[in-house]
């Protein structure tokens, strides 16, 4: 299941059953968990930890130093859970002691051709990121978020669970859950009616959270203002609390 010239540092863990192609290059410091694929052509540096059942497509580049220039070749790390697909060319960097020195991927994501995830990052489960999509340092990325095409999302911008973004959006201010935001800057244009739907969000929910965004982005309201209306209907609604609890702990602001 490893390829004869496939280059293993004698420090790296592998799990069970795991396949790495020829040419592919595991450094010190790397723990793969079992069921794992990797691909010809590709690097993986520590430290990290990489959970079971993950696909590695070739040429990805995955646990390499980031592109930060305070970056002083502490020894950060990355973190990546199960079921994850990197496809082509794929780049993914460890953290920086700026924040927690930490870069983590969850579960269940598909990381597209050239997509990048940068230092101090946090993603949750169930992300697509499509093609050429990328994420700056400190972003994070709610679960079942779906960024497309050449998205680029600012340092340190959250992006919130069930968002939606447009392929050649440029993100530069948070994006609450539920809503689809595209443009150069990016704007709100409606919630992720369809995908909540795929999800199986009920009527009702999805009802409520409409009424959630027209409160927000229709109403004539400051944020503030909008507030208290998000709190009262998220009282006989959770995902609307979710939305509120989301505008509330936004550093950056959200898209208007």
């Amino acid at each position: 299941m490893i390829h004869s010239q496939a280059v293993i540092h004698p420090d790296a863990k592998i799990g069970d059953n795991v396949t790495i192609g020829p040419f592919s290059y595991i450094g010190a410091d790397v723990i793969i968990g079992d069921d794992t694929w990797i691909s010809s052509n590709v690097v993986i540096k520590g430290p990290t930890t990489i959970g079971k059942g993950n696909k590695f497509f070739q040429f990805a580049s995955i646990g390499e130093e980031c592109q930060d220039k305070k970056y002083a070749g502490e020894p950060t790390r990355l973190e990546i859970g199960d079921n994850n697909v990197f496809r082509e060319c794929c780049t993914v960097h460890r953290g920086t002691v700026q924040d927690q020195g930490l870069t983590k991927i969850g579960s269940n994501n598909l990381f597209m051709a050239y997509t990048h995830v940068a230092h101090d990052c946090m993603v949750g489960d169930h992300v697509i990121m499509a093609n050429n999509a990328s994420i700056a340092g400190h972003v994070q990325v709610g679960d079942h978020a779906i960024l497309g095409g050449m998205t680029g999302v600012h340092q340190f911008v959250k992006i919130g669970a069930h968002a939606f973004t447009a392929g050649c959006s440029l993100v530069l201010q948070d994006v609450p859950p539920f809503v689809m935001a595209s443009g150069q800057s990016a704007v709100p244009r409606g919630i992720n009616n369809e995908g909540l739907k795929r999800r199986g969000f009920s009527k009702e929910a999805i009802t409520a959270i409409r009424k959630a965004y027209k409160i927000l982005y229709r109403s004539s309201l400051t944020t503030a203002e909008a507030m208290p209306q998000l709190r009262e209907l998220a009282d006989e609604h959770p995902e609307v609390g979710m939305l509120a609890d989301f505008v509330e702990q936004s550093s950056r602001g959200i898209v208007r």
